[in-house]
């Protein structure tokens, strides 16, 4: 009896276990196990995935690109797109399959770079359900195996030629190749200074040869020869050279010889002011001398009038004094000119100093410098010092003075005066 009733329990034993298991495999799709009489309960494979993403592709340029994604359900039912796909990566929207062929046109007009990771999107969506869907990222990395070597190109070539004081000026450019120029160095076969420094691609150099530059007694046909080497670098060092050959002339110090030339125009404006204020002074000495000259030869000729008059008179008396004025007149003659002596002398000095100031005024008009590189400064510079000092020297005996109680404009306005021009003025 214990013996079959221990086999009807064992029995029920089985059949509660076949039990439980369908249950619980047709309720919460669970799959029960049996492993060294032990029982494990696993979940089944259910959210929406890619099972082979590659998180890296590196592709060379040459290289096709063909690869077929997976997903753990029926594709027909989904679709494929992508996101931030650099130019020419493209996925079939039905199966998956990844396709791209590089072509060097991408990266010879800048769409595709190399060795740059592009960080692209890939997704599959269900077509009827919006919300079953996947997105994940895989990076995307281009090289080429060709080097292509990339080179300074300054913006001038060969030789340039300028003269002291000129700017040199210019561009220096990249031609890009498989990796970019990123450091530029500069060096000259002649120390420089106050030059723009080039570091990267398209920077400016700009120098200004000083006018001390080039030493005419010792530099060979007054010129010397400067090489401006720039030596760019790559990431991986690999340097490319160019050199820009400048030959530099003597030249004129403009900025020198214009201020030397200012100098010596103020200097004869200063000294013909002097001359005016003279002149001014001999003049209105004059003018005085000719009024006291005027006065008695006035009274002379009034006193001979009335001497004349009254000689006719029938008075006896009036005949007297008609008799005796012309004696008074005449007597009158050497007091005119012990009073007011006639100056010669004077009236030739204001003369000589009048035509001095109009030809200084002149030569200053006359040798007027245009704009600020006038090749003839020098010469006109040296022609108004030869003229300022044989004025000096031909005035040498005349006493010159500064005005120190009237303005330019008022020693200006007396010497260009209607009745100055008018008394020295040559009469025909």
């Amino acid at each position: 009896m214990m013996k079959k009733r221990t086999h009807l329990i064992f029995l029920l034993f089985i059949l509660v276990l076949k039990g439980s298991a369908q249950v619980l495999t047709h309720e919460d799709s669970l799959t029960l196990l049996k492993a060294d009489s032990l029982l494990h309960i696993v979940n089944a494979d259910t959210s929406l995935r890619i099972m082979n993403i590659n998180p890296n592709f590196n592709q060379h340029v040459d290289s096709v690109l063909a690869y077929q994604f997976q997903i753990n359900r029926d594709g027909s039912k989904y679709y494929w797109y992508l996101k931030n796909s650099p130019a020419g990566l493209k996925i079939d929207k039905d199966n998956g399959l990844l396709t791209f062929r590089p072509d060097k046109s991408y990266f010879l007009s800048g769409k595709l770079r190399y060795d740059y990771e592009y960080r692209v999107t890939v997704g599959v969506q269900n077509l009827s359900n919006p919300k079953d869907r996947y997105d994940t990222s895989f990076g995307l990395t281009f090289y080429n195996t060709e080097i292509l070597t990339s080179k300074l190109k300054p913006s001038i070539s060969g030789s340039l030629v300028v003269y002291e004081g000129e700017p040199v000026s210019f561009k220096v450019q990249c031609e890009t190749g498989s990796f970019p120029i990123e450091d530029i160095l500069f060096s000259s076969s002649i120390s420089i200074k106050n030059f723009s420094l080039v570091k990267k691609c398209d920077d400016e150099f700009n120098w200004t040869p000083g006018y001390d530059f080039v030493n005419p007694e010792t530099d060979a046909d007054k010129q010397k020869t400067i090489n401006l080497v720039f030596v760019g670098s790559t990431k991986f060092k690999v340097r490319d050279t160019a050199t820009v050959k400048v030959i530099v002339k003597d030249a004129m110090n403009y900025p020198m010889a214009n201020e030397e030339f200012r100098q010596v125009a103020k200097s004869i404006n200063t000294y013909s002011l002097k001359l005016k204020y003279t002149f001014l002074q001999i003049d209105k000495g004059l003018k005085r001398t000719r009024g006291a000259r005027s006065t008695f030869d006035l009274t002379t000729a009034a006193t001979a009038l009335t001497g004349t008059v009254l000689n006719t008179s029938s008075s006896t008396g009036a005949q007297n004094t008609g008799k005796v004025l012309p004696s008074v007149g005449v007597a009158l003659v050497p007091v005119k000119e012990t009073t007011a002596p006639p100056k010669n002398v004077e009236q030739n000095q204001a003369a000589l100093i009048r035509s001095s100031i109009k030809r200084l005024d002149y030569m200053i008009f006359d040798n007027q410098i245009i704009g600020d590189k006038d090749p003839d400064v020098i010469k006109k510079t040296n022609k108004l010092k030869d003229e300022l000092k044989q004025i000096q020297t031909q005035l040498i005996d005349v006493p010159v003075e500064m005005a120190t109680n009237m303005t330019e404009e008022e020693l200006n306005n007396y010497f260009n005066s209607p009745k100055v021009n008018k008394k020295y003025r040559l009469k025909k």
